[in-house]
Formats: structure tokens, sequence, C-alpha cells
């Protein structure tokens, strides 16, 4: 008998030791599913307008302002549209009209594909791998473009209701014209800001997190517009 009693009791801190990890594992695999599932609606919306308006139309994924810098910004969702005569620029895209950016779940980010440290090792360059854009053609073909977002035209009619409405919508580095133009992309990275934070305190974003994750980057099915998730 005090022999079963003493097997329970291990059990019992076995099991409570090892909640928090459960719980961390979890809340992370909800996260990314939830995450994927939110990107997976807003690149069928862009889709679905391309078609409808025979226009080049997609999601721009940009962080907001934050006064503590990028790696604690929240990130969001803008739809784009091609428009020269708004815009006044060759590959020019703005806002679509009466849609507010969606934003990311707490804590998790998108991110262009890097491949090495040096690629991610400032905040000028998080700033950068964490704006860029997909894309679709008026036939509702994923595909890639030159991409240059301009505010002209543009505040007014989206940002009204967001904070530091300028900061948040500016081009990747220049913030008045020539604006820099981008090709739009075909995958990328989702990324638990936590663990991306650490890495980066140790000046290595890449090597202790970020390579498992380029590994198995996430793509766009080019025909239905949707992730093929990791490890499919």
């Amino acid at each position: 008998m005090p022999e079963i009693l003493t097997v329970i009791a291990i059990v019992v801190l076995v099991t409570v030791v090892s909640m928090p990890a459960i719980d961390v594992f979890f809340n992370s695999f909800a996260s990314q599913g939830s995450t994927e599932a939110m990107i997976n609606a807003a690149l069928s919306s862009a889709r679905a307008m391309a078609t409808s308006e025979h226009r080049y139309v997609g999601i721009r994924f940009q962080k907001i302002y934050d006064e503590r810098g990028p790696l604690y910004a929240d990130q969001y969702m803008i739809f784009i549209v091609y428009d020269y005569d708004k815009t006044k620029l060759a590959y020019g895209f703005r806002a679509v009209e009466g849609i507010k950016p969606m934003k990311l779940p707490e804590n998790i980010g998108a991110m262009e594909i890097v491949a090495d440290d040096t690629e991610i090792d400032n905040e000028a360059k998080v700033k950068d791998k964490t704006t860029f854009s997909i894309v679709f053609s008026p036939s509702g073909k994923m595909v890639v473009h030159l991409v240059r977002v301009a505010s002209n035209n543009v505040k007014d009619m989206v940002f009204d209701q967001m904070p530091h409405q300028y900061a948040m919508f500016q081009e990747d580095e220049d913030v008045t014209p020539p604006y820099k133009q981008e090709p739009s992309r075909r995958s990328f990275l989702i990324y638990d800001n936590r663990e991306f934070r650490r890495a980066y305190d140790n000046d290595r974003p890449y090597t202790d997190y970020l390579k498992q994750l380029a590994e198995k980057p996430l793509y766009i099915n080019p025909y239905t517009g949707t992730i093929i998730s990791q490890g499919q």
C-alpha cells in the first residue's frame, strides 16, 4: 500500500510540474492555427476582390508604430489595390477604401523568409522583413508583382481610427517620394514574438529561432490563394 501511494504521488507531481509546458504547447498550437485561419480568410477576400473588380489586389503585412520599436509593435494586414490614378506611381498600390487593417493575434507575427542572422540583426531590418505583400492578379492567381505603397489620399479613408496613422502606413524605408518598390511574396513565416525577441537579444535571431521555421516556410497556393501549411 505505501508503495502504491508513493507511485501515485510521483505521477501527480510530474503531471503538475509539466502542466505549464503543456499549456505553452497548446497555446502555441492554437495561436499558429488561428493565425493561419485569419490570414487565409484575408487572402481569400483579396482574391475575390481581384476577380470581381478586375484589378490587382493584395494583402500587405506591416507593423504599427510603437515607441518601444518594431520588436514590440503589433502587426496588421492591410488590403491594398493597384491604383495609378490616385497614387501617381508605377506599381503604386493604396489601401482599399472602407476596409480597416486586421490585427494579427497577440504575440504572433508574419515575416519574409530570412537566410541568416545578418538579414535581421537590427530594428530597421526587423521592420523591413515584417513589411511585405501578397498580390493576386485580376484573374485571381497569386503573382509576383512589384509593389509601391503610397499614403497619398489614403489616410483619411482608412486610418482615421488608428493611432499613429501615417507611421503605420509608410513604405519600407522611404517616407517621402520616390517610394521604394519591392516584389510581392509567394511564401513567408509565422513566428512567436516572444521566442524571436529572446533569440534577437542573444544576437542570434536566425540561428536560435528563425532557422527552424525557414526550413518549412508557409507557401501560398497560386491558384486557390490558400496557405500550404508546414509539413505538407
